[in-house]
């Protein structure tokens, strides 16, 4: 077996929006489509609200735990955007209006003519001594601190934002996937299903059921990061199909 390198992450997003309904987040599911890709295993996910002691708590819980942690929304001009205040305070630094984005911001409304007001100096707060993650759309930066990796919340800003920061990122041992499609529902596959898994217990197996309007069936979707696992779990989950069928021929 080859040896695997298990890389992880945790997504924090931060929003009252989000947790109202106004605001249907897109971010989640970008974040682990790019991450899967980069063999990063994205673990586990969080909303919480515009509150600072919340964003503190749930930060601090992550970045101990987690390899990398991605946070999306709060760091925009208004009042509510106290993203930057919190990180600051889960690291226990000042958060200070950065020179470097300063003068970032201020050359980009100086070209547009607009007034560098100080709500907009609000998006060049960070935490002291963090690092910028550029911003190709909209030019306010996000930043980088320990193992916290704080953007925007707007879709095409994370995007961007995620797109330049992914070549930073150290990549583990990519996960691997094989789907068996079974005329079975997951009623019928259930017990068998969960023996299969036993024996395989370095690979998941995922059942997701089906409907045509007539009969279930079932997708199962097997992963593992080493390719002969995969195999292993795959014949066995082939031979439990044909196991059922020749059941139901016989009754």
């Amino acid at each position: 077996m080859t040896s695997e390198k298990i890389v992880t992450a945790a997504m924090l997003a931060i929003g009252d929006e989000l947790l109202s309904g106004r605001t249907k987040d897109k971010n989640i599911g970008h974040l682990a489509d790019v991450l899967t890709l980069a063999g990063i295993d994205l673990k586990e996910v969080r909303i919480v609200a515009d509150d600072e002691a919340a964003i503190v708590s749930a930060l601090n819980g992550l970045r101990a735990q987690y390899d990398y942690v991605f946070t999306s929304g709060g760091i925009g001009p208004t009042h509510d955007d106290i993203t930057a205040d919190a990180v600051s305070r889960a690291f226990g630094v000042a958060c200070i209006h950065d020179p470097d984005a300063m003068t970032l911001l201020g050359a980009m409304y100086e070209r547009r003519g607009l007034e560098f007001t100080e709500a907009r100096q609000r998006m060049a707060r960070m935490p002291s001594r963090a690092r910028h993650i550029p911003n190709a759309v909209s030019t306010a930066p996000g930043f980088i601190i320990g193992n916290v990796h704080v953007m925007a919340g707007v879709p095409q800003v994370f995007q961007a934002m995620l797109d330049a920061l992914l070549p930073q990122l150290e990549s583990g041992t990519i996960v691997k996937s094989r789907t068996v499609r079974s005329p079975f529902g997951e009623g019928d596959i259930g017990g068998p299903l969960g023996e299969v898994q036993k024996a395989h217990p370095l690979t998941s197996i995922g059942s997701y059921p089906k409907f045509d309007g007539k009969s279930f069936s079932t997708d199962l979707v097997i992963r593992a990061r080493d390719e002969a696992l995969l195999d292993a779990a795959e014949a066995d989950v082939k031979a439990m199909i044909d196991t059922i069928a020749a059941s139901k021929n016989k009754a």
